[in-house]
C-alpha cells in the first residue's frame, strides 16, 4: 500500500460515525449504493457547520448517508434531497427519523434532478451537493451555483472519480467529464475552488459576490 493509500484510509477510519449513520451506510451497502465515504461525510459538516447554511440542496438522496452527514453539520439547516428512486428515500426518511431530525426540516423529492433543478429557485440556497449519475456532473454544478447564493458553496463528491481523474491516460467519458470540471472552476474568475482527496475526492467551489 502506498503513503497515499494509507493516508486516504487514515482518514475514513479516523472518523466516528454516529449509529444511525453507521445502519445507513450498512443498508446503502445490502442495496448495492455506494454511500460516501466516512471522511466525505465528515467533511461536508464541517462545511455546512462552518457557513452556518440554513439551506440545503442535496441531489442523489441514496439511503441518507450523506444526508444525514450535511444535517450534522447544519443542526438547523433544511434539507430538500433529490433522487429517482422513491423507494430509496423511504429508507432515507426512516432514517432521518431516528436521527430526530423532524420531518419539516427534510423534503424529499423524488424524479429526475435535471427535471427538478430548472424549477428551483436561483441565489436562494447555502449548499449544494452532488452525488448522482457522473456522466451529468458538469450540468448539475451548473443548476448548483445558479442555486446558491453568493458566498454559498457547491460540493461535488467522487470528485476523482476512482482515481482515475488525475492519470491523463484516463479519456473516458466520467473522468475528462470529471477533470474538465476542475480545470475550469480552477481557472474561473467567478468561483474559489479546492479539491480534496477525502473519499474519492471532494470538489468545493464557493460562489463569489458579482
Amino acid at each position: 500500500m502506498s503513503d497515499k493509500d494509507s493516508n486516504w484510509r487514515f482518514a475514513d477510519d479516523v472518523v466516528v460515525e454516529s449509529e444511525v449513520i453507521a445502519r445507513a451506510r450498512q443498508q446503502s451497502l445490502e442495496l448495492g449504493i455506494d454511500p460516501i465515504s466516512p471522511a466525505t461525510g465528515a467533511q461536508v459538516a464541517v462545511v455546512v457547520a462552518a457557513t452556518r447554511a440554513e439551506s440545503v440542496v442535496e441531489i442523489g438522496t441514496g439511503v441518507g448517508v450523506s444526508g444525514l452527514w450535511l444535517l450534522t453539520g447544519g443542526t438547523e439547516a433544511q434539507l430538500t434531497s433529490i433522487d429517482v428512486e422513491v423507494e430509496n428515500q423511504q429508507h432515507a426518511r426512516a432514517f432521518f427519523t431516528e436521527a430526530g431530525i423532524p420531518s419539516n426540516r427534510v423534503r424529499l423529492i423524488p424524479g429526475r434532478a435535471l427535471e427538478v433543478l430548472p424549477r428551483m429557485n436561483e441565489n436562494s440556497y447555502d449548499i449544494v451537493f452532488i452525488d448522482a449519475d457522473p456522466q451529468s456532473v458538469i450540468e448539475y454544478v451548473e443548476h448548483g451555483l445558479r442555486l446558491v447564493r453568493p458566498g454559498g458553496t457547491v460540493l461535488v463528491a467522487r470528485a476523482l472519480w476512482r482515481g482515475r481523474v488525475a492519470d491523463p491516460a484516463a479519456r473516458d467519458e466520467v473522468a475528462t467529464g470529471f477533470r474538465t470540471l476542475i480545470t475550469e472552476t480552477s481557472a474561473s474568475g467567478a468561483v474559489i475552488s479546492a479539491l480534496s482527496p477525502a473519499g474519492e475526492g471532494l470538489l468545493q467551489i464557493t460562489k463569489l459576490a458579482p
